[in-house]
């Protein structure tokens, strides 16, 4: 049933070294955002700095990093990615479905909506263009959508199912789309931050965001990370909540056992999560309910996610980017501009008021990640004074486990190989337009001048 078979102590050694040089790259990383302060102002994060100086001292450039230490990381992020799925609905009450009515509906639209694009437009430029031309694989079409609303942290996890699917290159080539995409989604969206500001689309002028000073936080300004409920005598809190962890993640291991005895393919993390959530149901219904805290879930998911972040860039097969660079600028361009239109003519349109902060956040996670949107929020509306970042929030246990490296991501490769880029991305374009159509009959879809006053006037309240 599981893959049990034993490592042994060379082996263990082998790849605790691995881990503590990556660990080495990420104090680099913060090392270099602290020393050149531009880095910050940018938001590149310590994990891709880290990642990146490990790839040019790797072996394909310097070759200082051994290729067999770069082996075991390229292997790392398809195991990382279940411990960043696992917690993602633990630690909190399922949302009641009439929340998302009104304040997140939007959202929830955007996501979906977007993504669809993202997917279908994609698969018909592949049909069309870039298979018989370029002879790319089929599952070339899907590079977008996972690497760039789900960011370096889906693309690193989908190594493991591209190469599931026979397509090894697949992995490599959503780590540099996701890069691609990071760098689009922090200058792209200062661009469009200065332009709205030019053309007084700024419900909220409260001064800029961009982070100032150090790192280093002063006294005052520490965070809590972590609250325990567990006296230490029985557990440490961080082990409680790894438990919990492990909990869910051997569920997941039982449903991909099951779900395999009909449909081959489905990776691991996607039910990972659906394991967190059945975990979380279960403690909420014993004692331990309140003992449960997010902030140490979220704690542990940030270290992988670093580290899978910096293992995965580290690994990058190089050659792999350069063979297919042309169709890869072709879809990136493509993408971009997807994006950029569905911010500027849905956004006006879905949003009640302050459509452009609301918009911005979405835009930030469409094309690199969840805290990309939030720098870009934080830039227009630094003191919170809209409602953007409550209704995002609202909408995220209703598409992020299902879009933007959620279950539908996860499931796109093996769509496309088995459909066919056409009829792939033909059906994803329609329920683009079904989508459409629901935001239309419930009158979530409105003309942007109507929208544009509100948000006016709102302003001036």
């Amino acid at each position: 049933m599981f893959d049990t078979e034993a490592l042994s102590g060379d082996q263990l050694s082998g790849l605790m070294l691995a881990v503590a040089v990556l660990g080495l790259f990420l104090l680099v990383g913060v090392l270099l955002r602290y020393w050149i302060p531009i880095l910050k102002r940018w938001f590149i994060p310590a994990s891709l700095l880290g990642g990146a100086i490990a790839l040019v001292l790797g072996p394909y450039f310097v070759g200082l990093i051994p290729a067999e230490m770069n082996e075991t990381w390229s292997a790392m992020p398809g195991v990382l990615v279940t411990v960043v799925f696992a917690p993602l609905l633990m630690g909190q009450a399922p949302p009641k479905l009439k929340d998302a009515v009104g304040t997140a509906a939007p959202h929830v639209f955007y996501s979906y909506f977007s993504s669809m694009l993202v997917i279908g437009v994609p698969a018909l430029i592949c049909a069309v263009l870039l298979e018989p031309v370029f002879g790319v694989n089929p599952m070339f079409s899907t590079i977008m959508e996972i690497s760039w609303p789900g960011g370096h942290g889906t693309a690193g996890g989908m190594i493991g199912v591209f190469t599931d699917l026979g397509w090894d290159d697949g992995g490599d080539l959503a780590i540099g789309a996701a890069t691609f995409g990071l760098l689009f989604g922090i200058f792209g969206g200062m661009v469009l931050i200065n332009i709205g500001a030019r053309k007084g689309k700024l419900s909220r002028r409260a001064g800029a965001g961009v982070p100032s000073g150090s790192d280093i936080l002063d006294e005052d300004e520490a965070e809590v990370h972590s609250v325990g409920r567990i006296h230490k005598s029985s557990i440490d809190n961080l082990a409680f909540h790894t438990a919990l962890l492990a909990v869910a993640i051997v569920i997941g291991w039982v449903l991909q056992y099951l779900i395999a005895l009909v449909i081959d393919g489905v990776p691991l993390f996607p039910l990972a999560m659906i394991g967190g959530l059945l975990v979380q149901l279960g403690v909420a219904r014993t004692p331990f309910a309140p003992t449960v805290d997010k902030r140490t879930l979220g704690t542990i998911q940030g270290f992988a996610l670093d580290l899978l972040v910096v293992s995965a860039v580290a690994s990058v097969s190089v050659p792999v980017i350069l063979t297919y660079f042309a169709p890869l600028i072709i879809l990136t361009v493509v993408t971009a501009a997807i994006s950029v239109a569905v911010f500027w003519y849905v956004s006006p349109r879905i949003f009640r008021e302050d459509w452009f902060e609301h918009g911005i956040i979405n835009f930030g996670s469409m094309t690199a990640v969840m805290s990309i949107g939030l720098v870009l929020l934080r830039t227009v509306d630094p003191d919170s004074r809209t409602d953007a970042f409550r209704a995002y929030g609202l909408r995220a246990p209703f598409a992020s486990p299902f879009v933007g490296g959620g279950l539908i991501t996860a499931l796109l490769p093996a769509l496309a190989l088995s459909l066919g880029n056409l009829l792939f991305g033909l059906a994803a374009l329609v329920v683009a337009f079904l989508l459409w159509v629901v935001m239309k009959v419930t009158g979530l879809w409105r003309q942007p001048t109507a929208v544009s006053e509100g948000g006016a006037a709102a302003a001036t309240r």
